[in-house]
């Protein structure tokens, strides 16, 4: 860890997190999801309302996204630790705070956090100074993902394979290559019977209405310029059939619909998330 030169996580991460918050502090409750405490880990500048990107009416369905796939990850954690399960991967885990926001869920699993060395060392100091400090049962995996296998990283930090885990990887997908995602599949479905898998994955342009077409546009020239370009996309009937090909038992597609019908149902305000960004569930 001495070795590691602290990284401030990428921007997309950050984003995620101010619309976490942002969420808690312009949207009517009832909350679909309450975290300010990525907040507080980002600590941005003064002023971070302001910014294009916060704007509360072009990006509400984006944050909207946000919180309705982070609310639906947890949920999907909070039923199978009462069944049983103690172990919860992130991959891509960015500024997650499960273990410092649900302490109710934290204390019956273990957490294992991948994400870059130097963002892990970002987050363990950011973690110090902000008091919550790194639990034993928060285990930050740091992975160069261009020389290391997460697998094994993952091994060496403590997980156990032969027992079921829940894994979640959100806001990562797209930007891996079909490849990378198959072998990212192919992987997972490996893990002791009884786990799970939640995986976000972007709709092809074509797929998506006409009204947020322009939005998922400059959202993708924002990636591009970022260095980091969305490169895969899945409509929902292809990833629900590459995850049974890459071996898990069973796999279903959760849609934006669905997350409307789950948790905004019931709101006056017409908060609704994003199309482009849908979620696969695969059990093996």
């Amino acid at each position: 860890m001495a070795n590691e030169q602290l990284v401030a996580p990428d921007h997309t991460a950050v984003r995620v997190a101010l619309w976490r918050a942002l969420h808690r502090q312009i949207d009517a409750p009832p909350y679909v999801f309450d975290d300010e405490i990525g907040l507080r880990l980002a600590a941005p500048e003064d002023g971070w309302r302001d910014r294009p990107d916060m704007d509360p009416q072009i990006t509400s369905p984006m944050r909207a996204g946000m919180v309705s796939r982070a609310r639906f990850v947890e949920d999907l954690l909070d039923e199978h630790i009462g069944r049983g399960v103690d172990q919860y991967v992130l991959l891509g885990a960015g500024l997650d705070t499960l273990v410092q926001r649900r302490t109710d869920l934290a204390a019956r699993v273990t957490v294992f956090e991948i994400d870059q060395p130097g963002t892990q060392a970002w987050k363990r100091q950011r973690l110090t100074e902000l008091g919550f400090g790194v639990p034993d049962r928060l285990r930050l995996v740091p992975v160069d993902f261009e020389v290391d296998s997460w697998w094994e990283r993952l091994l060496a930090a403590g997980f156990d394979p032969g027992r079921p885990a829940v894994v979640a990887s959100t806001g990562v997908s797209m930007y891996l290559s079909r490849e990378a995602n198959m072998a990212t599949l192919q992987q997972l479905s490996v893990l002791a019977p009884g786990s799970t898998l939640a995986m976000t994955f972007m709709l092809p342009l074509e797929l998506v209405n006409s009204g947020e077409q322009q939005m998922r546009r400059f959202a993708e020239q924002g990636a591009r310029a970022s260095g980091t370009p969305f490169i895969s996309f899945f409509d929902p009937d292809e990833i629900v059939a590459l995850a049974k090909e890459a071996g898990f038992a069973a796999a279903q597609h959760i849609s934006s619909e669905e997350l409307t019908r789950r948790y905004f149902a019931d709101r006056a305000d017409g908060l609704r998330p994003a199309e482009s960004e849908q979620i696969l569930v695969a059990v093996s």
